[in-house]
Order: C-alpha cells, then sequence, then structure tokens
C-alpha cells in the first residue's frame, strides 16, 4: 500500500464520523432502554471466543463468514463473533443456568470474513433480544412485537413489511425424504433464492411425490392467504398443519397490535444462519434491499452447551435502521468557557455539566462554535451569556 491511500478501509468496512456516531449512540440507547421496559436484561458478549465454543453445531454457513486467528497464549483457534445470538445462548445455558424464562438483550459489533450481498455491510452492529425457556408461541408473539413496537418507538417513518415463514415446514417435506445431503443442500440453496430454474431441474430428478411437494412449496410466498393454499396442498402432513397453526396464531396476535403492518407470509423462507428451527421472520422497510432485521426459534443451540433450551429471538442491524429513523440526538448548542484557574468558574463548568448542559474550554482563544453561548464574568459570578 502506498502512503497515498493508507487511510482506505477494507472493503464493506466503514467508520461512523461525530454526527452519525451520535445518532447511533441515541438510538442504540432508546432500543435498549425500551427492551428493559419488557423485562429483557443487558449481557455483553466476548467479542472473540474460542472457535470450539463460537461454532459449535452452528453449521458450515456460520464457519464460512467467521474471521479467525490463532491466540498466541493458548495455540487455540479464535473467532471474532459474526453473530451474537448463539453467544446469547451459550451464557444463558452455561452462565447464567436459570430456570424458567430467561429474557435477554445486547448490542455489539459483529464482523464478516465477506459481505453476505453486493450491498451488506462486513462490520454490522447487533442489537437484538432473545427469549429462553418457552416453547409457547406466545414467546414468539412477544419477540416480533417487541420488534415491532422498537421500530415504532425509532420513529421509522415507512410502513415495516414483515416476511413470516416457518423452517419446520421445510423439515417436515424433505427432511425424512430419503433424499442424500447433496441433494437436499440443492434444494435448499433452489428455495433460499427462489430459483425456478434449478428447482425444475432438480424436480426432474426427484421422485414424483417429493418433487409435487417441492414444486408446490416453491409457490407458496405471498398474501397471508397462502396459508390457506398451504393446508389444501399438505392436510396429510400433521408436522406441516401444526406450523401452519404457529403462524396463524401469530399473525392474528401480530395484526391485532399492528392493524396497519404489511404482510408477507413465506413458506420458502430460508435466510440467515441455519440454526432456525422454527418460526422465522425478517422486517424490511421501503427503500432497502435488504432487511433490517431478522429472527426466529432455536431450540437446539444450548444443547451443545450442556442445557438443551428452547429459544427465540431477533437481531437489528442498527446501522441499516439508523438510516430510516428520525432517532437523533441532543443538538443543544455548546457552551464555551475560557481558560483560568479560578475555583468559581470550575464549580460553574462541573455545574453546568451534571445538569447535561455541553461545557467546551476555550483552547484555542478566539475561535468560535457557531450557536454558542459563552461563560463571562459578571461580578463574582461566571454567567452564561449569548446563544443562538
Amino acid at each position: 500500500m502506498t502512503t497515498e491511500n493508507r487511510w482506505l478501509l477494507p472493503e464493506g468496512i466503514d467508520e461512523l464520523l461525530p454526527e452519525r456516531a451520535a445518532q447511533l449512540e441515541a438510538l442504540r440507547r432508546q432500543l435498549l432502554d425500551q427492551c428493559a421496559t419488557w423485562g429483557y436484561r443487558y449481557v455483553v458478549p466476548p467479542l472473540v471466543e474460542f472457535t470450539d465454543s463460537l461454532l459449535v453445531g452452528l453449521g458450515a454457513d456460520l464457519d464460512l463468514v467467521t474471521c479467525k486467528f490463532t491466540d498466541r497464549l493458548s495455540g487455540r483457534m479464535l473467532g471474532v463473533r459474526a453473530d451474537i445470538t448463539p453467544q446469547t445462548a451459550r451464557m444463558d445455558a452455561h452462565s447464567l443456568a436459570e430456570t424458567g424464562v430467561t429474557r435477554l438483550c445486547y448490542a455489539g459489533s459483529t464482523l464478516l470474513s465477506a459481505p453476505q450481498s453486493a450491498v451488506s455491510d462486513r462490520a454490522p452492529i447487533q442489537l437484538g433480544a432473545e427469549l429462553f425457556g418457552s416453547t409457547s408461541i406466545e414467546a414468539d408473539s412477544e419477540i416480533i412485537t417487541l420488534l415491532l413496537s422498537m421500530l415504532e418507538g425509532a420513529g421509522v417513518s415507512a410502513i415495516p413489511t414483515l416476511d413470516i415463514g416457518h423452517i419446520g415446514i421445510y423439515d417436515a417435506l424433505f427432511s425424512g425424504a430419503g433424499l442424500d445431503a447433496e441433494t437436499e443442500s440443492q434444494i435448499f440453496d433452489a428455495l433460499q433464492r427462489k430459483s425456478m430454474p434449478d428447482i425444475a431441474r432438480l424436480s426432474a430428478s426427484l421422485p414424483q411425490a417429493v418433487a409435487d411437494k417441492l414444486n408446490c412449496l416453491a409457490t407458496l410466498h405471498g398474501a397471508p392467504e397462502v396459508l390457506a393454499r398451504a393446508r389444501s396442498a399438505f392436510a396429510a402432513e400433521p408436522v406441516v398443519m401444526a406450523a401452519l397453526d404457529d403462524l396463524d396464531a401469530v399473525l392474528a396476535q401480530v395484526q391485532a397490535a399492528f392493524p396497519n403492518l404489511s404482510l408477507y407470509v413465506d413458506l420458502t423462507e430460508l435466510r440467515g444462519f441455519r440454526y432456525h428451527t422454527g418460526l422465522v421472520f425478517a422486517v424490511y422497510l421501503e427503500g432497502r434491499g435488504t432487511a433490517v432485521a431478522k429472527g426466529g426459534r432455536y431450540d437446539n443451540i444450548g444443547a451443545v452447551f450442556g442445557r438443551d433450551r428452547p429459544a427465540t429471538g431477533f437481531a437489528i442491524d442498527l446501522k441499516a435502521l439508523m438510516e430510516s429513523s428520525a432517532a437523533a440526538p441532543s443538538t443543544a448548542a455548546p457552551i464555551i468557557a475560557p481558560q483560568s484557574d479560578d475555583p468559581a468558574l470550575r464549580e460553574k463548568v462541573a455545574m453546568l455539566r451534571a445538569a447535561g448542559s455541553v461545557v467546551v474550554i476555550d483552547v484555542a482563544p478566539g475561535v468560535d462554535i457557531d450557536g454558542a453561548a459563552r461563560l463571562v464574568k459578571a461580578g463574582a459570578e461566571w454567567v452564561v451569556e449569548g446563544s443562538s
């Protein structure tokens, strides 16, 4: 790298200058405070962990995007987290080991070895909430309702679109169909990409019953009415019927809370890391091609840490949400204080800062800040003078 471009950042890595950094921090605080009012306790998982803890049992897709390096102290492999959700599952199962329902929330940086789309960020800041210890559909409804309430509180002007599906439908139709691992992987990939040419190619080589299921499932996305079509098509599949019941129940509760919400039911919804086991969802905002939040049920992760706990939750891409949010930091004009050893001035500055005012010391006398007031001495007292 030449001296002329040493300031360049790696592709997909950005920085936040003061205005945007302040906006993001204001949004982070607001959303975490809202989580607290719902009973979610804040945790701070580590940025790096041993990979045999960070990635165990989570599949090749998460492994592929995790940045890894050797720990010089132990000689073991470390990984920089690409997703915080599995870390909270470890904390619930091992570090906390509580009984009953546990609600946790978090916010922190993540790092991906490569972007997951042409426009995605390699260093997203995740903010999320996870609910452990309940298999009830009410837990799934709470998580989605909390997410939508947080977006509403963030001042998102566009009506969000909730894209919702259920991994259990795919698993019921194909996991027990006697397919080899390569064929099942190709089916999963084709459905995930909604590639009808690939689906047609695969169907030609599948047993007729499996091909019929694949071709039918590939069409089941759109308005909530697709649930009725799915019931008609898969009436002989009890696991599919149970998954559809779950979707109906969640949609009824969510629509009652958010009657103007835009809904998109996608029974081929297989996005994200493959640790989900049930209901899955994503939230999209108008003008953005990628989801600002994703989530769903993941009941199997805790087992690798010694406690098989049901779980459901979501993660928000905080930087993506910030672009559509009205949340803003305080824009109060600062107060300029002169350099002085006067104890009365130091006391006045401390008092103003304690009250929340921004006070800056004039280390470069004569330089003004737009809209700033000044601390001036009036007799024996220091007073704030002038502001716009």
